[in-house]
């Protein structure tokens, strides 16, 4: 029989070797540098830009602290204190008494008898009017007069012997009744002539000149009386049962800075609907003339005091949808702790219900700190 050959010897058979692999061209080693090379960046943005949230996480918010040490915070120790409740107003300053100068009647100024800017007395002599047309009418009369009372005179003598009627006489002594009545009424028009000064007071700057025409529509001069003076003001309609006739309120003119101590006396009976405020006036006696009608000043009013009052600083109470609340110190650790509000300055904040005396509340790190981290006291109010 023919012997087969293997099949080992045959041409189309391919024989493998069992010797190592030659690497793949790119090889997967430069994929494991780019990743390393991603990592890296990413750990660097963590770490400068959100350090609150790396590693070093100890001086960050509720998770640093709770993982990483205690929060430093400033506190403030609740005391009680004394608090003035006051209301802050706008007013104006009124001068005593004040009126505008004007002739009561027709006519041409003949002279001037004040100087501007000074004081006048009451009944002092202004200025007068061109009253030449009413002396006249009043010669004629008292002419006239002394005629009817003359004829009165007849006439009575008449009626007591019976030579006359009663009627006759009643005539006669009606034309001089009359007569005299005329004679009240020209000497009333020539006292408007002479125009006086209402009261004590300054007068203003005048507006006119000798020889200019007047009407009662022309406005001469201002009359004013300057000491005292009035403060005008308003405070909002919640407190319209608080404020007290003879309630001291300070005044500071805006102009010269000052503070004076003005005294409640009228209270306007009604709210104004508008603007639901309640007008008030007060008083202040100006003997040196410190304050000028018309000028602009700002009024604090007490309104009550509070001995023992608790306040904290402004920067300690944090709003909520739900109200106000503090973060309390206990035992190292924060703890929150809702507060109603009262009274509020600039500085400082009323607490009338949530905290008491000797509580620690803090000052600053308020956004740093979740309930139940812990913190290290800097500094406290003494």
């Amino acid at each position: 029989m023919p012997q087969t050959e293997p099949l080992t010897d045959s041409p189309n058979v391919h024989h493998e070797t069992s010797g190592p692999e030659e690497p793949r061209s790119g090889g997967a080693w430069r994929w494991w540098l780019l990743a390393a090379a991603v990592v890296a960046v990413l750990a660097f943005v963590k770490i400068k830009y959100f350090p609150s949230q790396s590693a070093e996480g100890g001086k960050g918010g509720g998770k640093g602290a709770a993982g990483g040490g205690p929060v430093p915070v400033q506190v403030y120790v609740v005391k009680p204190t004394k608090l003035t409740d006051a209301v802050a107003a706008t007013g104006s300053v009124l001068a005593d008494e004040q009126v505008t100068v004007r002739s009561e009647i027709n006519g041409r100024i003949t002279s001037l008898n004040f100087q501007e800017g000074q004081p006048v007395r009451k009944g002092q002599l202004l200025l007068t009017i061109n009253a030449d047309e009413i002396q006249a009418q009043l010669q004629k009369l008292r002419y006239n007069i002394k005629l009817y009372a003359d004829q009165e005179k007849r006439q009575r003598t008449l009626l007591e012997k019976e030579y006359i009627s009663a009627q006759e006489y009643e005539q006669s002594n009606n034309a001089l009744l009359t007569a005299q009545a005329d004679l009240r009424l020209l000497q009333a028009q020539l006292a408007k002539a002479y125009v006086r000064a209402p009261f004590n007071g300054v007068v203003g700057l005048r507006s006119v000149s000798v020889g200019a025409y007047v009407s009662p529509n022309s406005p001469i001069t201002t009359v004013s009386r300057v000491s005292p003076v009035k403060v005008d003001f308003a405070v909002p309609g919640r407190y319209a049962s608080a404020v007290k006739v003879g309630d001291q309120v300070q005044v500071l003119d805006e102009a010269s800075n000052k503070k004076y101590t003005a005294k409640v006396y009228a209270i306007n009976p009604q709210i104004d609907p508008t603007s639901r405020t309640l007008s008030v006036r007060a008083i202040y006696p100006n003997s040196q003339q410190e304050l000028r009608p018309g000028a602009f000043v700002r009024v604090n009013l007490q309104i009550g005091q509070v001995d023992e009052a608790i306040q904290i600083p402004t920067e300690s109470v944090s709003p909520e949808a739900s109200g106000y609340i503090v973060y309390k110190v206990v035992k190292g650790k924060a703890e929150r702790q809702p507060v109603k509000i009262g009274i509020r300055s600039e500085s400082l904040i009323q607490i009338t219900d949530g905290l008491a005396q000797g509580d620690t509340i803090l000052r600053t790190g308020i956004l740093q700190v979740k309930p139940g981290d812990k913190v290290k006291i800097q500094k406290s109010n003494p």
